[in-house]
């Protein structure tokens, strides 16, 4: 319990701090999606998300490293030809699974770059919602110096 509230004021000072300097405005800081960040397994943030499975498609672009030797800084990229609404990392052998959330204004590139951490040699999931459906690409890394607790 002690352990829950702490964090829930980590992220309200580290939301309280990105709006306050227009980093985000206070709207985007209050709606993040909690259930979807808590999630234990893939099941449980694509419920938190809204979505089934989503389809595999050739129309998103996931391109990470095949092996990470350091599983604490994992470089990755996911890029759509889809006029995307929303793009998330999915790490299925993560303690949570869903390792960022991205929501794209209308308008703009469909593509985002980030550093992901991950515990262990894991499935990598891009996942992409356009026009109110999700669609993805799956990777296999490597991991050779675990990054979450490791």
């Amino acid at each position: 319990m002690y352990r829950q509230r702490r964090e829930l004021m980590q992220y309200t000072a580290l939301f309280g701090l990105m709006a306050s300097v227009g980093l985000i405005s206070t709207a985007q800081a209050e709606e993040w999606n909690k259930a979807a960040f808590e999630g234990k397994s893939l099941d449980e943030v694509y419920k938190a998300l809204g979505s089934g499975v989503p389809e595999k498609s050739s129309l998103v672009t996931l391109t990470a490293p095949d092996i990470a030797e350091n599983g604490a800084v994992v470089p990755v990229s996911i890029s759509t030809s889809l006029k995307a609404q929303q793009i998330a990392i999915l790490v299925d052998k993560n303690p949570n699974t869903l390792a960022a959330q991205f929501s794209i204004p209308a308008g703009t590139d469909s593509f985002v770059t980030t550093r992901i951490k991950m515990a262990q040699t894991s499935n990598v999931y891009a996942l992409v919602k356009a026009e109110g459906k999700w669609s993805m690409a799956v990777k296999e890394i490597k991991v050779t110096l675990g990054g979450c607790g490791g």
